[in-house]
């Protein structure tokens, strides 16, 4: 049965009704995804331009941009502001998901994948059809579909127009348009990425790929355009490389946004790489890119447990249950209540009113507040998952 105490919130550009509140309005504010409540929620997910939700039982919810096919339904409509299921995958049970530039991943607690939306580039998995002459025709994927049927998933990851796998013998495979449009011919079948071993997790931008080995090894490969690989220089990779200036650090999450790079310690420092337009990266006012991995010194000492990057702003989630964003601040991306840009990582206020079941609890002031669990950083919104906790001073 889902919690009557949690909740699924979103905040920033509501443009495509990424946001899921009804409407397609913009909020600086976050505010709750209603037709979420009724739901066990476990993962969310944020995109370009829409966002997925996950549940304990399985079900996949998605809403947002429509009109590639991304949501996994026929696209009736350019854009759904409301979360509905996707039905093509109502019989099997997926346990993670991922959100690319107009195509969609998914696994099953079996180990399969599926693929859905914009196909031009293979990135679904399928080679797209041609004319006569062999141009490309754009065949979306609007119905989710098996993807890489050999391969036992763990993990997918989705790019701007490629996709990238992690099966459960800790190998990295990927398939589609893994460099900017014509700078390198589509893959239609998964290949797999020869250098990292016995991966754990894996990161994708829009144009680049990161793979944390479970001895601590971060890799890095493909468009490195700003010095998102984090190997010292602007020089694209093919193949994987080490990131460098991470030695001695034992890193337990790794993040890619647009065109920046992210890696976690044990210890709750933030290490951030590469683009760092509009402070993205969290370095206060220095807005230049940065090609080696610095430490994010205005998040230490706030013991941070997940990282997540979008297009152009981050957010960081401390154990406590905090939000800090960062970055970009029109359309209220930041949450802040209004529009600034800054690379100061500032809280967002969780301004929500108690649970219904509370209520009567307060009337006898027992107090509380909402903390969150996880976030999720999009193009130009964020969602995170909230729980409500009484206040322990309260006897």
């Amino acid at each position: 049965m889902p919690s009557d105490k949690t909740a699924v919130i979103a905040w920033g550009s509501g443009e495509d009704g990424q946001l899921g509140i009804g409407n397609n309005e913009d909020r600086d504010l976050v505010c709750q995804v209603k037709a979420l409540e009724k739901y066990s929620v476990s993962s969310i997910v944020a995109g370009s331009r829409n966002s997925l939700a996950l549940c304990e039982d399985g079900k996949l919810f998605t809403w947002g941009w429509n009109q590639r096919g991304t949501l996994g339904q026929p696209p009736d409509t350019k854009a759904e502001n409301v979360p509905s299921q996707v039905k093509a995958l109502a019989n099997v049970k997926i346990v993670q998901a991922a959100i690319g530039g107009w195509h969609c991943l998914a696994v099953d607690y079996q180990g399969r994948a599926y693929a859905w939306g914009g196909n031009e580039y293979g990135q679904c998995g399928e080679d797209p059809e041609r004319d006569e002459t062999g141009r490309l025709l754009r065949r979306d994927i609007v119905i989710p579909q098996r993807c890489a049927p050999k391969l036992e998933v763990r993990q997918v990851a989705a790019g701007g127009t490629h996709s990238v796998v992690l099966t459960r013998e800790g190998h990295v495979w990927t398939w589609g348009q893994p460099w900017p449009p014509g700078d390198i011919k589509q893959i239609f079948v998964p290949v797999r990425v020869r250098g990292p071993q016995k991966v754990r997790l894996i990161a994708v931008g829009a144009f680049h790929n990161l793979a944390l080995e479970e001895d601590g090894t971060l890799w890095a490969w493909g468009n490195n355009e700003y010095g998102q690989l984090g190997t010292g220089d602007t020089q694209p990779r093919s193949q994987p490389i080490r990131v460098q200036g991470l030695s001695g650090l034992t890193l337990v999450d790794i993040a890619a946004g647009g065109w920046h790079s992210t890696a976690l310690t044990s210890a709750g420092e933030v290490y951030g790489w590469g683009r760092g337009e509009h402070g993205r990266l969290g370095f206060g006012d220095d807005k230049s890119s940065k090609m080696l991995p610095q430490k994010v010194q205005l998040l230490a000492g706030e013991d941070i447990i997940q990282v997540s990057c979008g297009g152009t702003h981050s957010v960081a989630l401390t154990r406590d249950g905090s939000i800090y964003t960062f970055g970009r601040g029109d359309h209220g991306r930041l949450g802040y209540g209004r529009k600034v840009t800054t690379g100061h990582p500032m809280k967002v206020p969780i301004n929500l009113p108690p649970p219904e079941s509370v209520s009567e609890e307060e009337e006898e002031g027992v107090e509380g507040c909402w903390r969150a669990s996880l976030i999720a950083c999009g193009g130009r919104h964020a969602l995170a998952l909230v729980q409500w906790q009484p206040s322990e001073n309260n006897e």
